[in-house]
């Protein structure tokens, strides 16, 4: 083997998932096909899950440095959403561009070890009962042939690994386009100055400004125009005059367009997130229109899921590498579909259209009752993820995320019975029960609970340790 896994793609999930794996001592290889980053940002929020699980690993704080701002709550299709109202240390969400999550990522990857090779596209694949088989293309447009245990695409919506392996991609096509640019604008004490969450009922017509600083503005619009052309087509700077025009509170001036593009609301998600020895992360896996600021959270959850996974079935602990990959298609396949759903009911609350906006009249009301708003706010931040899982069935925890530090990227048996994990050294560190607890806990290296129980209970307990870390020293 060349390595032990091969990423494909450098956005936030392969470069999470690349982490993952070099914090467990796994040798990896991230291959990019773009010569260097394009600094583009198309996502510019953490949710409070996310944050959650950047803190797991101690790399929060670094990342709230390169941050522009906090937001109190989220929304549902331009409706607030209060996030207080969230059991987190992390009740809000972090503004930050994309491109500045990016840098640290690949930072900190540095520090295992781990290239990130741009410029290096994969142009075939194929696996085999030991391996993965990548053909990829250098810069200079030479072939060379790289050799895994296993290999992640996170490439993007239009996966060529996806396309590689065969895996059906259904859902639907877009129905209406909308267009993402940042732009330059001349000084005007008329533009917004804070970053603010988007709502369709205040802000003016299909024109959203965010500032991004140094007089760059993010500029979200759509219309008319917008949907007579094709995805693909280029974005002109006089489009993005005319929709600037269309503004009633201000007159911005366009000075210069940094970069462009349209997306839909097409919602389409992998049939299979595993197939052999491949994975599908992050956009790879699943697209949907970007409302409620979901995206790039969904795909960095992705990876710390998988990343573990991966590493310890290069290992070969845990449960059968199959069987263990499998879970990850079982937990995270489910948590796509959700968001899927939640994002298509959005973009029908979106529509300009008068019946929508008294329904919208009639939502918001019931999304600021605190049940309700609990409810959602729960849904889109990702607090509310849980997994099935085998063991204690009903237990309030099993399932549920247990916001611990796992900076080594272990296990954790928490509680009167933590001295069991000593058979797992290496594997499961001991500690305190959490809050105080009577019974032991068990958390997976992703943070979330794969057992727990009373003290004593310890063929139960046993049987959990094996059945995610392997057998015992």
């Amino acid at each position: 083997m060349d390595t032990d896994v091969i990423v494909v793609g450098a956005g936030p999930t392969g470069l999470t998932v690349a982490n993952e794996l070099g914090l467990a001592g796994v040798r990896a290889v991230v291959l990019e096909r773009l010569p260097e980053r394009t600094g583009q940002s198309k996502a510019l929020n953490l949710q409070p899950r996310t944050a959650e699980m950047l803190d797991m690993r101690g790399w929060l704080d670094p990342v709230l440095d390169r941050a522009v701002t906090t937001l109190p709550g989220g929304h549902f299709a331009g409706m607030p959403l209060d996030y207080t109202a969230l059991d987190t240390a992390y009740p809000y969400q972090v503004g930050i561009p994309q491109a500045r999550v990016e840098e640290f990522l690949e930072a900190h990857l540095a520090t295992y070890g781990i290239p990130v090779l741009r410029g290096h596209e994969l142009t075939g694949l194929v696996q085999d009962a030991d391996g993965v088989t990548a053909t990829v293309t250098a810069p200079d447009g030479t072939e060379r042939r790289l050799r895994a245990a296993y290999l992640v695409g996170a490439d993007g919506g239009r996966s060529r690994v996806r396309k590689e392996l065969g895996v059906g991609f259904p859902g639907r096509d877009g129905r209406y386009s909308l267009v993402v640019a940042d732009i330059v604008l001349a000084d005007d004490s008329a533009l917004p100055t804070d970053w603010r969450l988007p709502n369709p009922d205040e802000h003016d017509g299909d024109v959203f400004l965010i500032p991004l600083g140094d007089g760059v503005h993010r500029f979200l619009f759509a219309g008319p125009e917008q949907q007579k052309h094709d995805k693909d087509d280029p974005v002109t700077d006089d489009e993005v005059r005319a929709a600037l025009a269309t503004a009633k509170r201000f007159r911005p001036h366009l000075l210069e367009v940094r970069w462009a593009s349209r997306f839909t609301d097409a919602a389409r998600q992998a049939e299979r997130y595993v197939t052999g020895r491949v994975a599908l992360a992050g956009d790879a896996a699943h697209v949907h229109l970007p409302a409620g600021g979901q995206g790039m959270n969904l795909g960095v959850q992705d990876a710390f899921n998988l990343g573990w996974k991966l590493a310890a079935a290069v290992r070969g602990r845990g449960r059968t590498p199959e069987e263990l990959l499998d879970t990850y298609h079982s937990e995270r396949h489910p948590v796509g579909a959700d968001v899927l759903a939640n994002t298509r009911a959005q973009g029908v609350m979106m529509w300009p259209d008068d019946d929508v906006r008294a329904l919208r009249g009639i939502l918001g009301g019931v999304l600021a009752m605190p049940e309700a708003n609990r409810r959602i706010a729960g849904m889109i931040s990702g607090i509310d993820i849980r997994y099935d899982m085998p063991g204690a069935p009903g237990h309030p925890l099993l399932g549920a995320r247990l916001p611990v530090r796992l900076t080594a990227g272990r296990g954790a048996l928490l509680g009167p019975d933590g001295g069991a994990a000593r058979g797992w050294a290496g594997r499961v560190d001991a500690g305190p029960a959490p809050d105080g607890a009577a019974e032991t806990v068990l958390v997976r290296p992703d943070g979330y609970v794969c057992w727990a129980g009373p003290t004593g209970d310890d063929a139960s307990l046993r049987a959990a340790l094996e059945r995610w870390f392997g057998p015992g020293d």
